[in-house]
């Protein structure tokens, strides 16, 4: 009888370890489910996991939280991100400035550190080119890893500047370095996080800065339950057919970079996104929008890392020791 997989089994692997502090101890707090209809012809493979569900267990050591098992299907994530994004949809992404905000300020807080000129920056996860390009803007020598070729070579024409289809191990490998590396709304969708921290650290001069973004895991959920709870026909969907598989808290983000050697570690609250408004946009959405920036404001003027526990978003900023 042959050994090797059949993609239809829709079969998974036990992750028996804490991915950031290899603790054994878990609670189990939110069943996620799987929903992939839409490859039904696309991926069979990826759609014969509809239907099947898992425990988001957190650590009992750590606070990190990750599912208890990772489908065994090859792939699964190249499979799952394998989308045809159409053109409109890539000219929507770059010209919205939805995420503006969050970009925007993690420059500033990286020009704050990284004082010398000129300054080089990589963004992992470049997706369409928005943050490289606000970046150039702002006089960093900008380049991006993207390895979706769609987005990748609209990321070029668009912006005019490099962005590599060779992930950050390759990248390091060929003997690439710069002033600062981000990674922003990328790390929650990549299984065993630490691994690609350790890539980033190896990408950066020393000295050099590391920013990365992620969303706070518990406040995440207790948002979602909340939203269960007083919406009628809700369901929470907080790591549904594991787009999200990494739900960090700050103690966690900052056990992950201590581990892999980044110094000067900084936690703040994160930015949200704020999509922009139209005419046509409603009272609530224009009150939920004012609502979010104005929470923002409030928690990230608050002293030290005081607001880190109760933001949607962490942020965070480490330095690869000199």
């Amino acid at each position: 009888m042959s050994s090797e997989l059949n993609p239809l089994d829709a079969a998974f692997i036990p992750v028996p370890a804490c991915w950031i502090c290899g603790g054994r101890h878990f609670k189990p707090y939110h069943r996620l489910v799987f929903e992939l209809s839409a490859f039904r012809d696309q991926h069979p493979g990826l759609h014969a996991y509809s239907g099947k569900s898992l425990w988001l267990r957190r650590c009992r050591t750590c606070g990190f939280a990750q599912p208890e098992a990772m489908p065994s299907l090859p792939n699964y994530y190249d499979l799952l991100y394998d989308q045809l994004w159409g053109e409109a949809w890539m000219h929507t992404e770059f010209d919205s400035g939805y995420k503006d905000l969050i970009f925007n300020t993690i420059l500033k807080d990286l020009e704050s550190r990284v004082t010398a000129e000129p300054r080089s920056i990589l963004d992992i996860g470049a997706h369409v080119g928005r943050f490289i390009h606000l970046a150039a803007g702002r006089g960093w020598k900008a380049e991006g890893i993207e390895l979706n070729p769609r987005t990748c070579a609209f990321a070029v024409q668009r912006t005019g500047l490099t962005v590599h289809r060779l992930n950050a191990h390759q990248l390091a490998a060929k003997g690439h370095s710069y002033d600062a590396v981000t990674l922003i709304d990328v790390l929650e969708h990549i299984p065993e996080p630490v691994a690609i921290m350790a890539n980033a650290f190896g990408l950066l001069k020393p000295g050099g800065w590391f920013a990365i973004k992620v969303p706070h895991g518990r406040t995440q959920w207790i948002k979602e339950i909340i939203h269960e709870k007083f919406s009628r026909n809700y369901r929470a969907t907080l790591a549904d057919n594991l787009v999200h598989v990494n739900h960090f808290s700050g103690g966690s983000l900052r056990r992950a970079l201590l581990s892999v050697g980044f110094d000067k570690v900084h936690l703040a609250v994160g930015a949200p996104e704020c999509p922009p408004l139209s005419p046509a946009d409603g009272v609530l959405k224009r009150v939920t929008l004012a609502g979010r920036k104005a929470t923002y404001d409030l928690m990230a003027a608050l002293p030290g890392e005081i607001s880190v526990p109760f933001g949607l978003h962490l942020q965070a900023y480490a330095r690869k020791p000199k």
